[in-house]
């Protein structure tokens, strides 16, 4: 398996063509190997096979069309034998009894699926955020059960989660480090190996499995954690009447501080998810991580508390009469990803509570969000009479004047001197 690895004659079946698996396929399909990009959701595949990608990332599209014309990337629905499987698959989690918990149902089919392919010296990899003892037990397990062949014997399973940022996507599969866990040394070479073959200026370490498992939830709590400080720090300072923006840019000027920039919320598949399977593991540990996540979850909460406050004092007995624009209903700017966006829960809320809401999400070609109207921004603009500004879109960014000329409530804070 190994020299089928160096010399690029391995055949890689990337399960999963989402966020991560279409661009992995891709990463791997350009640097020569033979690529199957697998889904079961074939509007997906009939798309990707008509030459067009299914999300929105810089330069994806160009890449896709090089590699899906050469043959080197063929999107399929249909499992086949391969080398090495990686698994790419969602795992969102669950609300019981007041708690977050991991659903890990994607990964559990999807282990199922491939175990009918898998043989001996068959590379399985997963590298969707899953908890700890995950892999080798819940993945491993079903694939011995399904086939009776024996972990690390037979066939061979490594952990590698995905670490890249939505808009950067191919840059960061290229340059950024990847973290390799594996209860085999063969599994952990091997797989090394792969993953150094896509990597440009970034390195691959290795580790064992739980190690990784850990280390993915482990750098988006981080995130999170800071982000709760930030989004904490504006409440506070809305409370004494200061501006949070410039309070964080003069505290950053000490050597040893860098505060992150508060926000609506926290939002997408990782931040807004991965810190509850590590509350979920270790319910009487993980204190801060749990508090973290309750603070960034209870933000968009908070700008709907004050966006009444505010309606209620411009437009005083006829706050339910007027329209509030939301302008940004993805998660983060200039993307398509719309997965735990801050921004929806906000809008939502104040649809819930009996005012007219629209939106304004440029990076969806959707009339419609989740019973949201959306529209462009100069229809936004123009049926609007109070504006939420959650996102710092480029498009909003080019309009600046215009939408600070109306009612706003600027939650993305000094986008004018950004601009500057």
């Amino acid at each position: 398996m190994l020299e089928k690895i160096k010399d690029k004659t391995a055949k890689i079946t990337i399960v999963g063509m989402g966020y991560i698996g279409l661009p992995t396929s891709i990463a791997f399909a350009e640097t020569g190997y033979e690529v199957y990009g697998y889904d079961v959701n074939e509007e997906v595949i009939n798309t990707l096979k008509n030459g067009k990608i299914h999300i929105k990332e810089p330069d994806l599209q160009q890449s896709f069309e090089k590699v899906l014309n050469s043959k080197k990337l063929i999107p399929t629905n249909k499992l086949e034998k391969s080398d090495v499987f990686i698994i790419c698959v969602p795992t969102p989690f669950i609300k019981k009894e007041n708690k977050k918990l991991s659903d890990i149902t994607y990964v559990e089919k999807a282990a199922k699926e491939i175990s009918s392919f898998v043989e001996k010296d068959t590379l399985v990899i997963l590298e969707s955020t899953v908890p700890p003892m995950t892999t080798d037990e819940v993945v491993g397990k079903i694939i011995e059960s399904e086939t009776n062949l024996k972990l690390n014997e037979d066939f061979l399973l490594s952990y590698c989660p995905e670490r890249v940022l939505p808009g950067r996507i191919l840059y960061e599969l290229k340059n950024n480090d990847r973290i390799i866990g594996s209860s085999s040394e063969k599994a952990k070479e091997i797989t090394k190996s792969l993953y150094e073959s896509i990597l440009t200026s970034g390195k691959a370490y290795t580790t064992d499995t739980h190690t990784a498992e850990m280390c993915k939830l482990v750098e988006n709590s981080y995130r999170d954690v800071n982000i709760a400080f930030a989004n904490e720090l504006s409440i506070i300072a809305d409370k004494i009447g200061i501006n949070v923006f410039e309070l964080i840019e003069l505290a950053n000027k000490h050597p040893r501080v860098n505060i992150l920039k508060p926000g609506a919320g926290v939002g997408g598949h990782c931040l807004a998810v991965d810190p509850w399977f590590i509350v979920e593991k270790f319910p009487e540990e993980a204190n801060i991580i749990r508090t973290a996540r309750e603070t960034n979850d209870n933000k968009p909460n908070w700008i709907v508390e004050k966006v009444e406050k505010e309606i209620k004092e411009k437009y005083p007995n006829k706050e339910k009469e007027i329209t509030i624009g939301i302008l940004g209903l993805s998660y983060k700017p200039n993307i398509d990803d719309l997965r735990e966006s801050p921004s929806i829960e906000i809008a939502l809320s104040l649809k819930e509570k009996g005012y007219n809401v629209v939106g304004c999400e440029p990076n969806v070609l959707k009339e419609e969000i989740k019973g949201i109207k959306n529209l462009s921004l100069k229809d936004t603009l123009e049926r609007s009479d109070y504006l939420v500004l959650t996102l710092a879109h480029d498009e909003f960014k080019e309009n600046i004047d215009s939408i600070m000329n109306k009612n706003v409530l600027n939650v993305v804070g000094m986008i004018n001197k950004e601009l500057k």
